[in-house]
């Protein structure tokens, strides 16, 4: 259970420096492909990679409660398609010469049939809605506070919003989390 607190603060910590470097990234009116856009992305892509046992380790911890297996296997492919995704824009990054030969890059990906959709539109959603029913089921069988849910509502609702408040929903996700983390220190 200590590897599944560290793992989803550790992931949630990681979605924030993501969204400080890319802030400060876009400061400069050049953000990608370069450095920052480089950083960004393996700083959010080690998070997703850290959401896969957090979330694993949240299923194991909520046996027995109805819908388990469905949220954790749907907050699954969630999160393997924003990895692709990631993993895509990581390497069209380096290949890319300019912002337009970036997009050029991944718009090939997107334009193979159902790619789009799966690894940009839909699937990614699949994370962030598994997550907050994950937090749910934690919060029903009181192993974590009911504002642990609002903050994480908040937290999925703010980069549709903006990227630009993806520092602040990680943020939201890291304290959601917190209490049952401090839980799982003191048994």
């Amino acid at each position: 259970m200590t590897s599944t607190r560290n793992a989803f603060l550790a992931a949630s910590s990681c979605m924030f420096l993501y969204g400080v470097i890319r802030l400060i990234g876009r400061m400069d009116g050049q953000y990608g492909p370069g450095l920052d856009w480089q950083l960004a992305h393996f700083a959010n892509l080690a998070g997703l990679l850290l959401f896969l046992p957090a979330v694993l380790g949240v299923g194991r911890e909520l046996r027995g409660v109805p819908g388990r297996t469905v949220a954790v296997v749907g907050t699954l492919i969630g999160i393997f398609a924003s990895i692709v995704q990631f993993v895509v824009d990581i390497v069209a990054g380096l290949l890319a010469s300019d912002k337009a030969d970036l997009s050029r890059l991944t718009g090939n990906f997107q334009d193979l049939p159902g790619f789009d959709v799966f690894f940009y539109q839909f699937g990614p959603q699949l994370m962030y809605f598994g997550l907050l029913v994950l937090i749910a089921m934690l919060a029903w069988t009181r192993k974590l506070p009911w504002w642990s849910l609002v903050l994480v509502f908040v937290g999925v609702c703010l980069p549709a919003v903006t990227l630009n408040l993806l520092p602040v929903a990680a943020a939201c996700l890291f304290i959601a989390y917190l209490p049952r983390a401090r839980s799982l220190v003191s048994a």
